[in-house]
């Protein structure tokens, strides 16, 4: 019988059935959800849309959310890379259930995150009171924001980064010591370029994170429009639990948001795809 005529056998037998399941729960789970988005926010005249994206208000809530995602994603990319690192290459007391607390703001409830960070970092707490010290004010404020986005953050770096220290061999690094490099050029030349695809995946996945999040930031931002606090998930929910619900607003905004999201999703797998081809993974 001629080799390429053979059937594989699957585990889980028929294309069409396993195919169909797949689109049917992406469909309905993931499609047209976000299709309704797209639906209720072209409702809307092109001069609507831009009346609405031009208040004062929604430009400043996107400058806002995209400038304190931005900051706090660069943290997590510092701080997220040397703590992969720790877990990584060094044997301690207590590393298996640190590396477990790593997903702790994945199963936390946002919620729940938002309002400990806000009791912590406000003037009566623990944190805020030493700030509150240094003339700092966390809560209530920008840099409120950027704490809780931190939070909610930088377990996509860690664990983007951890399956790629893992199979860096330290053979390399020894090499490059051995032959006179610094401890700077053999991060920078050797370590480096090893992790970086996934530290722009981690940086990208943290990044859409915190643009789009709600629960943690919610408390201890304030969303005070005076103080410049407020974030666009904020404006969506305000949009659909005013007395007038705005459907078509919340949706715009959301929209707005969406494009975002897939636009950044779009960079991290160009990443991946050149981090593949150069690899031969």
């Amino acid at each position: 019988m001629n080799q390429g005529k053979k059937k594989k056998n699957h585990v889980i037998p028929g294309f069409g059935l396993t195919l169909g399941t797949t689109i049917a729960m992406l469909s309905l789970i993931v499609l047209i959800p976000l299709a309704s988005i797209l639906v209720y926010s072209i409702r809307m005249s092109p001069a609507e849309f831009v009346k609405l994206f031009t208040r004062p208000n929604v430009t400043h809530a996107f400058l806002v959310s995209i400038g304190c995602a931005f900051l706090a994603a660069c943290i997590n990319g510092l701080f997220g890379t040397v703590i992969a690192w720790v877990l990584v290459r060094y044997d301690f007391p207590g590393k298996r259930l640190i590396d477990g607390m790593i997903e702790l703001p994945f199963a936390l409830p946002s919620a729940v995150a938002g309002i400990t960070l806000t009791k912590m970092y406000s003037d009566n707490g623990a944190f805020g009171r030493a700030l509150e010290q240094l003339g700092i004010q966390a809560a209530y404020s920008r840099l409120g924001i950027v704490i809780a986005m931190v939070f909610v953050g930088i377990p996509f770096v860690i664990r983007a980064e951890q399956p790629v220290l893992e199979k860096l061999s330290v053979s390399y690094e020894e090499a490059a010591l051995m032959l006179g490099a610094s401890r700077r050029a053999v991060f920078w030349k050797v370590i480096f370029p090893e992790i970086k695809p996934a530290l722009f995946t981690g940086f990208g996945l943290a990044l859409a994170r915190g643009i789009g999040e709600y629960g943690s930031v919610i408390y201890i931002s304030g969303n005070s429009e005076k103080n410049g606090t407020q974030v666009v998930s904020y404006l969506i929910m305000q949009k659909l639990n005013s007395g007038n619900v705005d459907y078509e607003g919340a949706a715009a905004l959301a929209l707005v948001l969406l494009i975002l999201s897939f636009v950044m999703l779009f960079f991290i797998n160009l990443v991946q795809h050149s981090a593949s081809r150069r690899t031969g993974v």
